[in-house]
């Protein structure tokens, strides 16, 4: 199913003020409602290369993936659709590319990558992520993060040591315990979301939400959503404008109309005149 027209995207990334150079990557292919970003780190120009070779594998993954019939079959293990499957596996191809080449190039020693990665499918969201690049939604004007943080202030948080509140104030919010190309493996979380008309998703680098409060995103996109342009440009802004410490990336789409998968006889006699 091709999702142009019934889903808009936006997506940009910025330096930030204080960085030389810029370690996001995103990429997208709106035909298949796929959206992926990383925050790359490590030294030199590691980082940028972790989180460059993370976008391209999960994204032609993806895209290969999302070509294959059936796909609308379950997986009998762990009951995630198959999308979600598909954008799992990619991450960990991504995991073991970016650990060998973090161990057989000397320049590239050390470095790593966060990632989020969404697909949308059959009035369904799959959302994939590994550290501290995160995913909201807004609907019916409730603004919430569908992502936590794979980092310690999160365990923190989780193990009553802070308040949510308190963590959005901490000054020690990037220490992340769980990235690509760290480890020969890694744990990828994967939810799955239903999607309703007019709802927005945002996928964001820890350079939003650390320099701009959830409300002030919230407000951002409810001003500014006749235009998605324009919401990635103030959500940019702000953050810059706000002290810009880090690389600032994001990714938006918005719900238009429905897009339930043809499934039945209809479906079989559409893929029978296509052959």
């Amino acid at each position: 199913m091709n999702l142009r027209g019934k889903i808009d995207f936006a997506q940009m990334t910025d330096t930030g003020r204080v960085r030389d150079h810029n370690e996001d990557a995103i990429g997208s292919d709106p035909d298949i409602g796929l959206m992926v970003l990383a925050d790359g780190m490590g030294g030199y120009n590691a980082g940028e290369v972790a989180s460059g070779i993370a976008v391209q594998i999960v994204s032609e993954l993806a895209i290969e993936g999302a070509a294959r019939e059936n796909r609308d079959e379950i997986d009998a293990h762990s009951g995630l659709m198959r999308q979600s499957i598909v954008l799992r596996d990619a991450v960990y191809r991504a995991n073991k590319i970016i650990y060998q080449t973090a161990q057989s190039q000397t320049h590239c020693e050390g470095m790593g990558t966060t990632i989020v990665a969404s697909m949308f499918y059959d009035n369904k969201v799959s959302i994939a992520h590994v550290g501290d690049s995160r995913a909201y939604r807004l609907r019916s004007g409730v603004f919430e993060q569908l992502t936590l943080d794979h980092s310690l202030l999160q365990e923190l948080v989780d193990r009553g040591f802070y308040s949510a509140e308190e963590a959005q104030r901490s000054t020690n919010r990037n220490y992340v315990t769980r990235a690509l190309g760290v480890e020969p493996t890694v744990e990828v979380e994967v939810h799955e979301y239903e999607v309703l008309p007019d709802d927005f998703y945002l996928l964001c680098s820890d350079g939003l939400p650390d320099m701009v409060e959830d409300e002030d995103i919230h407000l951002t996109i409810s001003t500014f959503n006749a235009s998605l342009d324009i919401v990635g440009k103030q959500l940019i802004e702000l953050a810059n404008d706000n002290g810009g410490r880090d690389n600032v990336s994001v990714q938006i789409a918005q719900v238009i109309t429905p897009f339930a998968a043809k499934k039945g006889l209809f479906a079989k006699l559409t893929n029978l005149f296509r052959t």
